[in-house]
């Protein structure tokens, strides 16, 4: 169980996780693929249509629609991601939940490319090296946030 401060800590955690790798991904495919930013649609769309359906995979909906439902998809994912990860980490020294983070991402990898394809299988699309590279930067990333914010010795 988390303490309420560990709580903060995972949805800032999540938060910002999610926009480091998202900035990561992005930076991988502009400097590694000349598919960007069509890439980056393809993969808000895919997102979108977890909660929007096909119509945000096949252009039924806005732009602005698909936008934020996988921005609001995107962020809560992240936050619940960051407080599981968070109980693994939340008493480990920083160089440990770092590596513990790393692991967590390409597991997260497995669950979200191959796991979640059995409900929506158009995210076998996106498996690929530098969506990998960005789900370890997420875990990473969470993994040193969450442990510099939720002291474990609080018990607010």
């Amino acid at each position: 169980m988390l303490t309420r401060a560990q709580v903060r800590a995972a949805i800032v955690a999540g938060v910002v996780a999610g926009i480091v790798s998202t900035l990561a991904q992005g930076v991988m495919w502009v400097t590694l693929t000349d598919s960007f930013p069509t890439i980056l649609w393809r993969d808000t769309r895919f997102a979108a249509a977890i909660v929007l359906g096909d119509a945000a995979l096949s252009g039924g909906r806005s732009a602005a629609a698909v936008w934020i439902a996988a921005t609001l998809i995107h962020f809560v994912l992240s936050i619940v991601y960051a407080s599981l990860l968070g109980v693994a980490v939340r008493t480990r020294t920083l160089p440990v939940a770092f590596l513990i983070g790393g692991v967590f991402g390409v597991a997260l990898y497995v669950v979200n490319m191959y796991g979640f394809t059995t409900v929506y299988p158009w995210f076998a699309e996106a498996r690929d090296p530098i969506t990998l590279g960005a789900h370890v930067v997420f875990g990473a990333t969470a993994a040193i946030v969450f442990r510099c914010m939720g002291d474990p010795t609080r018990g607010d």
